[in-house]
């Protein structure tokens, strides 16, 4: 079985090689020392979130401090284009489903949406503790997927203003592609070309809630220059249909 991940602070793996310790305290020591009972020898992963990667041993072990001395260092390179799901909220957890799923399918950032069709509503201090709650489920995913990289919870958007997205450019100035999945579309996610993901910094993948997308968020969009995609002949729920469509891309962008 895979060695466990624990993840560190952001930075915390800086300069750090082989026969160095980094110590694990708080929530990731009391997972490892109390609720696995790691015990000295046994072999773990440690990654700081960002793309910092190791193996290592542990040296000692107890509820509040875990000890790792690194054996070797694993960094995950950053993935060009970035994968990024804009998940319209969803009543039933599926929107948590979504986000889950879609982290250990690699996703790089999710982007919670409070589409015009949407059951479920942020508002107030409601918002505060559900963007944690994502972001809580964001992590346990990329831990469980020994991923190197925990996937940013971007800022909510609400109704049209998902259209925003499509007229600016990636957090690093780069182009986006922006692909609404739509079961009206006329054309397959398989139409994209590997040209226009080659030339995107971003490729966000837009999910409606189970009412869909309207058709005012739909045209807004498409002014905005995102683009209507079938992933498929079904219609699948709103906690499927991203990360069906993350794995269709990985595998498109020779990631799988």
């Amino acid at each position: 079985m895979t060695a466990p991940l624990f993840l560190l602070a952001p930075g915390a793996l800086d300069g750090v090689g082989p026969g160095a310790e980094v110590v694990l305290t708080g929530a990731e020591a009391r997972h490892a020392g109390a609720s696995m009972r790691l015990e000295t020898g046994e072999a773990v992963l440690v990654a700081d979130g960002a793309g910092a990667r190791a193996r290592g041993t542990v040296v000692s072990a107890a509820a509040d401090e875990v000890r790792v001395r690194v054996e070797e260092s694993t960094p995950e390179p950053a993935p060009a284009p970035r994968l990024v799901l804009v998940q319209a909220l969803s009543k039933g957890d599926r929107d948590l489903m979504a986000v889950q799923a879609a982290t250990e399918l690699g996703v790089d950032a999710v982007v919670p949406w409070e589409a015009e069709r949407s059951i479920v509503r942020w508002k107030g201090a409601k918002a505060d503790r559900a963007h944690r709650k994502w972001e809580d489920t964001v992590r346990a995913a990329a831990k469980q997927a020994r991923r190197g990289r925990v996937p940013e919870v971007r800022a909510a958007v609400s109704g049209a203003r998902v259209a925003e997205l499509a007229r600016t450019p990636a957090h690093d100035g780069g182009a986006r592609l922006v692909l609404v999945l739509h079961e009206a579309a006329e054309q397959g996610l398989s139409a994209v070309s590997e040209a226009e993901l080659a030339g995107a910094s971003e490729v966000l993948l837009v999910v409606g809630p189970e009412g869909g997308v309207s058709e005012a968020e739909l045209a807004a969009a498409v002014d905005a220059g995102a683009r209507p995609v079938l992933l498929g002949p079904h219609v699948l729920r709103a906690s499927t249909a991203g990360p069906a469509a993350l794995a269709v891309l990985q595998h498109r962008l020779g990631r799988w």
